[in-house]
């Protein structure tokens, strides 16, 4: 790709997505400019993916073609205030934070810039993540495709509307939270009953991992799959049994509803 990417910010979010990046050979490193206030950060960032740095924003925005704003949601006006008079209608401005809409942002740097909202997630630390990517109408198909390719570097991205983006922070941007908490307590349980904790988690987070890969990959229903492992009479269907007399479904829908439902305030 024949293009500079610039981020604004340096955090977790920020390194995972550089490391993608990198590690795909989509852009070389020297054509990736990361800036934070943090210098011990930068100098870290710097040794692991050999890429510029700069304590200063608008830098990044000067030195780069799509510009990736990845900071806490309560200092991004500030951040774009502060560096809004470098983007030009050619440069492709990429959200990632909750609850900053493509009008809340096109409020600050203008209507006529390109911006494309997204909702990454954690597991694209180990280049697992999924992503929503979410255009404004000023990006060309081209350009959504370039941004597309980026967070596709790091695990998978679907384009889609921008009302959905809290049904993915629901099932998607928040989840990973929900699913080591369930990693957690099956290691527990298997701790409980004798299981040393390492060889507790890996049990577990395997069988997780295996679980969701099989979804992805074969295309059957969750529920045919689920079948496919309760023999009559046996220990899972058992389990199961205990499941679904403690809610665990209807648990499962209210917390990423809630989570949902957090997101739409937030946007307001």
């Amino acid at each position: 790709m024949n293009k500079s990417i610039g981020f604004i910010g340096s955090g977790n979010m920020a390194k995972a997505m550089i490391g993608g990046i990198v590690k795909s050979g989509l852009v070389n490193s020297e054509n990736i400019i990361s800036s934070d206030l943090n210098e011990k950060t930068l100098k870290s960032i710097k040794n692991e993916f050999n890429i510029n740095t700069t304590t200063k924003s608008d830098e990044v925005v000067k030195n780069s073609d799509i510009v990736i704003v990845a900071v806490k949601p309560n200092i991004y006006d500030v951040v774009l205030e502060s560096v809004k008079d470098f983007i030009d209608s050619d440069k492709i401005i990429v959200t990632i934070a909750a609850g900053k809409t493509i009008s809340s942002i096109e409020n600050v740097i203008g209507k006529d810039k390109k911006i494309i909202r997204t909702m990454p997630n954690t597991p694209a630390l180990v280049n697992e993540g999924m992503s929503a990517i979410c255009p404004n109408k000023n990006i060309i198909d081209e350009e959504l495709e370039i941004v597309k390719s980026i967070f596709s570097s790091f695990g998978k991205a679907e384009v889609v509307n921008e009302y959905l983006i809290d049904s993915v922070i629901g099932v998607s941007g928040s989840s990973p939270a929900y699913v080591f908490m369930f990693i957690e307590a099956m290691a527990d349980a298997a701790v409980l009953n004798g299981m040393p904790r390492n060889q507790a988690y890996k049990f577990a987070a395997q069988a997780v991992m295996g679980s969701a890969k099989m979804v992805l990959e074969t295309g059957i229903h969750p529920g045919e799959l689920k079948d496919m492992v309760c023999s009559p009479g046996g220990t899972t269907i058992e389990a199961v049994k205990t499941l679904e007399n403690k809610g665990f479904r209807s648990c499962v829908i209210d917390a990423v509803t809630d989570c949902i439902k957090k997101s739409k305030e937030m946007s307001e």
